[in-house]
């Protein structure tokens, strides 16, 4: 075991950049590449949307469809955006001829209203992704207007403050596309209410400077290919030729291209990776390397109000550029990364991170994403293993916080560990938001969630003997996990629920590890798997994960077994 731990840990650290922290790689989509290729054509280029043509046709998966990833299973979304973006390039033939076949099968028919039925099943009463693939639908001639939804983009026109009351129809990351898709719409096929006709017109001018506003100096609107994409291709449709948003948006696509004509679905996650990255090293990251990171870590901290969010100041993103946004799970690894770091002389930053996601507690005691109080869409709702993550920072933290501060964590960890015991299932499990399985009933995780939530209780809680139980009963008979019981082993999932065992059940947790020594061919080979959730369910995989993953799980099992 001492060999792969080190084996692991050497290669990591090796992942390290100029700068001295992680930045790690994330698929490339065949969603985002469509949903890029769409807007750029639509814009005129040419160039690249050939390159990436050509890329979705030598991956279009054998049975005629496109899954999020080269490695994900075919799913209607990614089929019918593929589909378009080739009848827009005007390039139909034996590959989208593949593409029909395939969606036909799955809907039933191409009749439109039976495929746009389709598509939205899939969402279900979200509306943050069905309305811009029926958009896309409708620019490429497969469906018409009058069947793809008008989302209220006069709405964005109220002051943000309003919009948790207003229960909009996508979650509160869409508003970008909320406005630049609602005006395509309202420009392409108005409604034939005077009354919402004329409020549409007299708001259309200040949506668009809400849009100019919270758009990211680099044009990319989170940093996602897909939104950025949306927001363009609606913008251009509309009219807006000369629009400032959509040169941004065409500037952003052209600098995010991967080599081979590809996009990923985020530039990258690097502020999470590296807090990941940390915590699996615990104890063997160099000393003279610490401060280093330490440094580029409370730089990401944000110090002003968010004006995508309106978060107030406190919280960290998933990435270190602009089109970040704070969130509840980044802000919680960095506040642990730094208490591994031993950076206890920054209290004060601490207790803004520490402030910040208390501020973002729900009524129900749990921790949302991004926004308190935004409503029951599946990711803007409280999360389980979001909400574990933040008593785990409260805990690292609150021995050295201010005696008010200790207080308000104190009453908050007992609110966050009542929503824990009452979202828990009958079985012990917990699901978590940002993770998945393709193959798993629901595309549920809960190896995941459930090894997330057992590292923020106490061993001998109720809770976790009942979670303990069920993660144990669903380990394979390789000695690995998958996302549930009976699905394959993946080096990520096996990783998590080892991390997650080893103070309790060392038997379980030992034939975990000999499952990952020999997976990783005693961690030399990491190879990943598509268990990233991203907005509204979409697949990612990120080449660290197995690596960090794997680094954390031989640790604690070995300081585990050294404690014994």
């Amino acid at each position: 075991m001492n060999r792969t731990l080190n084996t692991l840990t050497e290669r990591l650290l090796a992942e390290r950049n100029a700068d001295g922290h992680w930045v790690g790689e994330l698929s490339s989509s065949a969603l985002s590449t469509a949903t890029a290729c769409i807007a750029l054509t639509l814009a005129g280029e040419t160039t690249l949307p050939a390159a990436a043509l050509a890329w979705l046709e030598r991956t279009q998966n054998t049975d005629g469809g496109w899954g999020d990833t080269v490695l994900s299973i075919s799913n209607i979304s990614t089929t019918a955006l593929c589909w378009s973006a080739f009848a827009i390039a005007e390039r139909e033939g034996t590959v989208a001829s593949k593409a029909e076949a395939w969606l036909r099968a799955q809907a039933g028919s191409l009749e439109p209203r039976q495929l746009a039925q389709a598509i939205a099943s899939r969402y279900g009463n979200d509306r943050t992704f069905s309305v811009p693939i029926l958009t896309v639908l409708a620019l490429a001639r497969k469906v018409p207007w009058s069947i793809v939804p008008q989302l209220p983009f006069e709405l964005a026109a109220c002051p943000q403050s309003w919009f948790r009351w207003l229960q909009l129809p996508v979650v509160s990351y869409a508003l970008p596309a909320l406005i630049a898709i609602g005006h395509v719409h309202h420009r392409l096929h108005p409604t034939w209410n005077p009354l919402a006709l004329a409020v549409r017109g007299m708001t259309a001018a200040a949506t668009l400077r809400v849009l100019d506003r919270i758009q990211p100096p680099n044009g990319g609107f989170l940093e996602a290919t897909p939104l950025t994409s949306f927001v363009a291709m609606s913008i251009k449709a509309a009219g807006y030729h000369d629009s400032p948003v959509l040169r941004r948006c065409l500037e952003f696509l052209q600098h995010s291209v991967l080599a081979g004509g590809s996009w990923p679905i985020d530039t990258n996650l690097a502020t999470w990776v590296t807090t990941l990255s940390i915590n699996a090293l615990r104890g063997r990251l160099p000393a003279e390397d610490r401060a280093v990171i330490r440094q580029w870590l409370l730089k990401q901290q944000y110090r002003g109000t968010h004006p995508y969010t309106g978060a107030p100041p406190g919280g960290w993103a998933w990435t270190d550029l602009p089109g970040g946004v704070p969130d509840a799970d980044d802000t919680s690894g960095a506040l642990l990364a730094l208490d591994t770091l031993g950076a206890h002389d920054d209290v004060d930053v601490a207790e803004r991170g520490i402030t910040w996601l208390l501020d973002l507690q729900n009524r129900d005691g749990g921790i949302p994403t991004f926004c308190r109080g935004w409503g029951k869409l599946p990711f803007d709702r409280s999360s389980q293993d979001i909400t574990a993550h933040a008593l785990q920072a409260w805990a690292a933290w609150q021995p050295r916080v201010n005696p008010t501060l200790q207080s308000r964590i104190t009453a908050a960890t007992q609110r966050a560990m009542s929503y824990l015991a009452l979202s828990q299932r009958r079985d012990g499990a917990w699901v978590p938001l940002w993770f998945g399985n393709e193959r798993a009933h629901n595309d549920e995780n809960p190896v995941y969630g459930t090894s997330r939530v057992l590292l923020a209780l106490s061993p001998e809680s109720p809770e976790a003997q009942r979670a303990t139980n069920w993660l144990t009963a669903a380990q394979n008979k390789d000695g690995g996990w998958g996302g549930d019981a009976n699905i394959a082993s993946s080096i990520e999932e096996t990783s998590l629920a080892v991390s997650a065992l080893s103070r309790s059940t060392p038997h379980a947790a030992k034939r975990g590890i000999d499952r990952l020594i020999e997976a990783t061919h005693h961690g030399t080979h990491t190879p990943p798997t598509p268990i990233g959730f991203y907005f509204a369910r979409l697949w990612y995989y990120e080449r660290l994960y197995p690596l960090l993953f794997a680094t954390d799980a031989l640790r604690r099992f070995a300081q585990s077994q050294n404690a014994m």
